[in-house]
C-alpha cells in the first residue's frame, strides 16, 4: 500500500492513515524508521481493531532531513529510532511530540517556545546494559527491534569510547570461552573522565557467592584490572537487586557540576555524560532561599548544588542503595530522608514551607497523590524534570489546577538517536 506519513509519535513510529471506510473512519497505521512528510510503499505486519502496524518497503518520496545511519545495526537493533534523521530534525520531532502531548492530555498551549538544549549526538552514554548468551555460542548485544531475541553487537556508537573498548574486550573473552554461562546481562558504567569502569553483572538464579566472585574476577580481568564489578542475583519484581558478591570497591566516583559523587552499583545516575552539568545548572540556577526540597533525589545530583544557595535542603529518596550514596555525598546542610515521596509529603512535610521543590520522578511520573501533596505545600517554585511526555502532561494539568503557571520549558536532549524525551518545566505559584 502507499502511505503518506503525517507526523512522528512518541515511541519512534510515523503515523499514517488508511482511506476512510464506509462510516468515514480513517484507521491509523504506525510505521517505524520513516520521517514526517515522506511517501512510502508499505506492507502491514500487524492488524488490530483500532490501528495497524506496517513496515516501510520503499521510500518513494524522502524527507530532506533523511540521512544515512551511522550504526551498522540500525533498524535491526531496538535501541535507536532516529539515526535516519538529521540531528537538528530529531530535536524538532521531540519538541513537536512534547507540544502535542501537552495539548492533547493537559489541554496546555505553551505561551513561549521551548528552550532547546542539544547534546553531542554520538558517544554520549556513560551507562550501557547488554544481554549475554552462551548458547549455542557466546554473544553479547541488545534485543532485536520489537522482539526479545538477542542481536549480537560489537560496537555501540552512542556509548562512550571506554564502554566500546570494554565491549570489544568482553567479546575477546567470550570467544576464548572464559565467560560463565551464568552471566545473563552486563552493565558497563563509566566515570566522567571515561577512564574508570564499574561493571554490574546480572547472574542466573542460584549463582553462589563463590561462583559470583570467579565471574567478577574474569570480567574485570578481561576489561581492566583497575575496574570493579558487582554481581547481582535474579531480581524479584518490586524488590531491590540482591548483591551476590563484588570484586573491588563496587562504586564509581563521578565528577559533575563541580562536585564528586559516589555512585554505587544499582544506583541511578544520569546517562548523558556531556549534558549533566548543563542539566544541574538549568534545574538549580537563579534559585535561593531558606529551604529546598529535592524529591526523588537519587545520589544527590541536584541536592549538592542546591545546598550552595539554600540554608537547608531536604533530599528524599526511596531506594536503599541510592539513599546510602545520598548520605555519603550529602553536605552538612543537606538532610537525607529515606522515604517514598508520597509518604514524605503526607507525613513528614506538613509544617514545612519550602521556597523551591525539585522533582525528578521515574517514567511513571508523580501521580495524583504527590501532585495533591505539592499543591498543599504551596512552594513558590516547582521545577519538574521529566523523562515521559504523557505522565508529565497529566501531572502538569494537576499542578496548574493547584495554582501554578509555567515560567519556562526546556527540551534537554539526553538521548540522541532515540525517541526518549527529557524536559524541564519551571513552575511558579500564582497569586
Amino acid at each position: 500500500m502507499l502511505l503518506n506519513i503525517e507526523k512522528l509519535v512518541y515511541g519512534g513510529d510515523g503515523l499514517a492513515r488508511l482511506p476512510a471506510n464506509e462510516v468515514g473512519h480513517r484507521k491509523a497505521i504506525f510505521v517505524p524508521f520513516v520521517l514526517d512528510g515522506e511517501k512510502i510503499a508499505a506492507s502491514v505486519v500487524e492488524e488490530n481493531r483500532g490501528y495497524d502496524r506496517a513496515r516501510a518497503e520503499k521510500i518513494l518520496e524522502s524527507s530532506s532531513d533523511r540521512i544515512e545511519p551511522q550504526c551498522p545495526y540500525f533498524q535491526s537493533c531496538g535501541g535507536c529510532h532516529y539515526q535516519h534523521s538529521s540531528y537538528q530534525h530529531q530535536l524538532e520531532i521531540k519538541s513537536a511530540i512534547l507540544k502535542e502531548n501537552l495539548r492533547r492530555i493537559a489541554k496546555i498551549e505553551l505561551e513561549t517556545e521551548f528552550v532547546i538544549h542539544a547534546s553531542p549526538p554520538w558517544s554520549y552514554r556513560n551507562r550501557t546494559r547488554l544481554k549475554v548468551s552462551s548458547q549455542p555460542e557466546f554473544a553479547l548485544g541488545y534485543y532485536r527491534f520489537n522482539s526479545h531475541e538477542l542481536l549480537p553487537v560489537e560496537e555501540c556508537p552512542i556509548s562512550s569510547p571506554l564502554i566500546n573498548r570494554a565491549i570489544v574486550d568482553l567479546w575477546h573473552a567470550g570467544r576464548r570461552n572464559e565467560m560463565s554461562p551464568a552471566i545473563e546481562e552486563i552493565e558497563l558504567v563509566a566515570d566522567a573522565a571515561d577512564a574508570q569502569l564499574l561493571i554490574e553483572v546480572h547472574c542466573a538464579r542460584g549463582t553462589t557467592a563463590e561462583a559470583g566472585k570467579q565471574i567478577g574476577e574474569i570480567v574485570t580481568s578481561a576489561v581492566s584490572p583497575s575496574s570493579s564489578a558487582v554481581m547481582f542475583g535474579a531480581q524479584n519484581r518490586g524488590v531491590e537487586l540482591e548483591v551476590i558478591t563484588s570484586v573491588g570497591t563496587g562504586v564509581i566516583n563521578y565528577k559533575a557540576a563541580g562536585d564528586q559523587f559516589r555512585v554505587s552499583a544499582g544506583s541511578f545516575f544520569q546517562v548523558n555524560r556531556f549534558m549533566i552539568d548543563e542539566l544541574v545548572k538549568m534545574v538549580t540556577a537563579e534559585h535561593s532561599g531558606k529551604l529546598a526540597f529535592d524529591l526523588y533525589a537519587g545520589v544527590g545530583l541536584f541536592s549538592l548544588e542546591l545546598s550552595k544557595s539554600f540554608a537547608q535542603v531536604m533530599a528524599v529518596e526511596s531506594s536503599p542503595t541510592a539513599y546510602s550514596d545520598l548520605l555519603y555525598n550529602a553536605k552538612s546542610n543537606i538532610k537525607a530522608i529515606h522515604a517514598a515521596t508520597d509518604r514524605f509529603l503526607n507525613q513528614g512535610s506538613r509544617k514545612l514551607r519550602p521556597d523551591l521543590i525539585v522533582v525528578d520522578p521515574p517514567r511513571g511520573g508523580l501521580g495524583e497523590v504527590v501532585v495533591r501533596g505539592l499543591g498543599r505545600l504551596g512552594a513558590r517554585q516547582v521545577t519538574y524534570v521529566s523523562c515521559d511526555p504523557a505522565t508529565l502532561s497529566r501531572d502538569l494539568a494537576g499542578l496548574l489546577n493547584a495554582g501554578y503557571r509555567i515560567q519556562r520549558a526546556h527540551v534537554v536532549d539526553l538521548f540522541p538517536q532515540t525517541f526518549h524525551i527529557e524536559s524541564v518545566f519551571e513552575l511558579a505559584r500564582t497569586g
